[in-house]
């Protein structure tokens, strides 16, 4: 089978219908493609396969995975030159949908499929990676399966975590300036909500999805805020509780594993939500925003940092990224901006500002795959090769997403403004920020 990158291009090419903006390189060893461009490397024709009984994201995911594609070049370059055939926008995607119904009988693109085919060698696909999440099991956003989805995607070992976030262990956007190390950027970060929260000495503050215990250790050692964080992690909790014991801060932070849903025990004077939300889910958006409200006192501020998509034309069509929902964030679900506020109002919140992050989300992105990278083969020994490839790609892909504006993420700052109309907020917006 000489030559299969040649032959690879071709087929690739007539079923796109336009030249491939990456160079390849096949099994074989052949190469074709535009010269000097990073290299798109199919290792094994097992890829074919995948592609061809999941076409788009998922067939590529698994081939990734499983190490039988890789990237020689700027992974962020491939990444960016492929983002229009990957990551489409909503009506792009609908445009080549119904291209392809039109061309469906077109004969050269049949027979460039029956090429496709016969270049894949032997069907059925392989199985696929271990890594790939496949059993779920009660109704979607159901406490069981929202603990199945945590479990996933956090208790992969803590010094795994340790190696991608680094000292800070803030698994979120952190908040840039000119300068400065990812540990200032996200220190930075946590004193932004204290501060929006204004928390004050003795403050109860509940921190929803908690993680490794960040912003609770912050508010209680500069703030004296006495915090509750809940996490579903069993791993998290653990973690979070050592380092509170470290800090000798046993009086001031409790960790709980514990769902937001049967917290119990307000009211609290402030409550954050970092990066959380996106776990919720749209049908059960409602009920989170409620349940926050009701655990606040009058008066009390809300942090809400979530990512967002951008709004669809038809946003009945929207559909979970198939490559994140199997192997990154089960279930986890985006929505736009204006629906996470609007969901607020009806919720009874009055939204004080609304703070974009999108450009500090790349950055954080990127210094994140750095630390990965610097210690690769650590990384693989802690986890799999096929792990560190997930998180590799998924992160890489996401700092090009937030790059291009295809997402962003927003901080809400909501107050459960009493029926006085109080709010306790500033006259001059963002005053916050002289401080920092």
């Amino acid at each position: 089978m000489a030559d299969a990158a040649s032959r690879l291009t071709t087929l690739a090419e007539d079923l796109l219908g336009g030249p491939l903006p990456v160079r390849l390189r096949a099994w074989d060893g052949s190469e074709a493609g535009p010269a000097g461009a990073p290299v798109l490397i199919v290792r094994d024709r097992r890829a074919l396969r995948r592609m061809i009984w999941k076409p788009g994201e998922l067939g590529l995911a698994r081939a990734w995975v499983a190490g039988e594609l890789d990237v020689e070049g700027d992974l962020y370059e491939v990444l960016d030159r492929l983002s229009g055939l990957l990551w489409e926008r909503p009506e792009d995607h609908r445009s080549r949908l119904t291209a392809a119904r039109e061309s469906v009988r077109d004969p050269k693109l049949r027979a460039a499929a029956r090429a496709l085919l016969r270049l894949a060698g032997p069907l059925p696909p392989p199985p696929p990676p271990a890594e790939e999440m496949r059993h779920r099991s009660g109704r979607s956003h159901s406490r069981r399966r929202d603990k199945q989805a945590i479990s996933h995607h956090y208790d992969v070992g803590n010094d795994f975590y340790e190696i991608v976030l680094g000292p800070s262990m803030v698994y979120s956007c952190a908040y840039w300036t000119e300068d400065g190390t990812l540990e200032d950027a996200q220190r930075d970060k946590l004193d932004l909500i204290a501060r929006k929260l204004d928390l004050k000495e003795g403050d109860r503050l509940l921190d929803v999805g908690c993680g490794w215990g960040s912003m609770a250790l912050h508010a209680a050692r500069e703030y004296g805020a006495r915090v509750v964080g809940v996490t579903l992690s069993r791993e998290q909790a653990a973690y979070a509780r050592k380092r509170v014991a470290d800090e000798g801060l046993t009086d001031l932070v409790e960790i709980r594993v514990q769902d937001y849903r049967d917290v119990a025990d307000g009211p609290y004077d402030a409550i954050s939500s970092i990066g959380m939300a996106e776990h919720v889910g749209a049908v059960k958006y409602r009920e989170y925003a409620d349940t926050l409200y009701g655990l606040l006192k009058p008066g009390g501020r809300l942090l809400n940092h979530q990512i967002s998509r951008r709004p669809e034309p038809d946003e009945e069509a929207y559909e979970i990224d198939p490559f994140i929902d199997a192997y990154v964030f089960p279930d986890g679900e985006l929505a736009p901006m204006g629906r996470t506020l609007s969901t607020l109002e009806d919720a009874g919140f009055e939204v004080r500002d609304v703070e974009a992050l999108r450009e500090h989300y790349a950055l954080t992105l990127r210094r994140w795959v750095a630390n990965l990278e610097r210690e690769w083969d650590r990384a693989v020994r802690l986890t799999s090769p096929g792990r560190a490839r997930i998180w590799r790609l998924y992160m890489a892909a996401s700092a090009v997403s937030f790059e291009r504006n295809r997402i962003g993420v927003n901080q809400f700052l909501a107050v459960k403004t009493p029926v006085s109309g109080k709010s306790g907020t500033a006259l001059r917006p963002r005053v916050w920020n002289e401080k920092l």
